[in-house]
């Protein structure tokens, strides 16, 4: 018995696989399901700021006005939150990395947070906080520099701490500590008013 070839007149249908294309690649579909889909993708993925979303949407030709009803209802139900993104960012970032205040900011501002949200989210760090980690990122890496001379361990320090944003004098009081308490002579280690600072 001959069996009949089963032919779909429905040439747009789903593959026989059950796997339908991803929205955003389907001719002609809703930009606005386009655009839940790919917040949403992004979303899963880790958190992000509302600009980072925004981005995402215009680099995938959503129109404008759709991009915003859809951030508009994604920050309405909680989904969006530039806030809590930057309170979690300077925490996690800070312990994570040993970032400063100064640092922490730059990389909010470069996400699209808005100065005010960036203000409130760094100021949230206690400076003992700021000052402990400093101190913990020295000792760290103190102990690679023995045997070098104070002045060169001295800048080494001082500008590994700048790059994570904490300020001058901050930076060269804790390396100073750190170089005394390890016994290196006090008139060895150069003042503040040296070029590298």
């Amino acid at each position: 018995m001959a069996r009949a070839s089963v032919t779909s007149p429905d040439h747009g249908a789903d593959p026989p696989d059950g796997r339908a294309d991803p929205p955003d690649r389907r001719a002609g579909a809703d930009p606005e399901a386009r655009a839940r889909e790919v917040c949403l993708r992004m979303l899963a993925a880790s958190p992000r700021t509302r600009a980072q979303l925004a981005d995402a949407l215009r680099r995938k030709d959503i129109p404008a006005d759709v991009a915003e009803r859809v951030l508009g209802r994604f920050t309405d139900v909680g989904l969006i939150d530039d806030e809590a993104f930057a309170q979690a960012w300077v925490q996690s970032r800070h312990a994570g990395r040993g970032l400063a205040k100064r640092a922490l900011a730059a990389e909010l501002r470069r996400r699209g947070v808005a100065d005010d949200t960036v203000n409130e989210a760094v100021e949230s760090l206690d400076p003992a906080q700021e000052e402990e980690t400093a101190r913990a990122l020295v000792l760290r890496r103190l102990p690679a520099g023995r045997g070098a001379d104070p002045a060169k361990r001295m800048r080494r320090l001082v500008g590994m701490l700048a790059r994570k944003g904490y300020p001058p004098n901050l930076a060269y009081r804790i390396v100073k500590e750190a170089l005394a308490e390890e016994g290196a002579d006090p008139a060895a280690i150069p003042e503040p008013s040296d070029p590298f600072d």
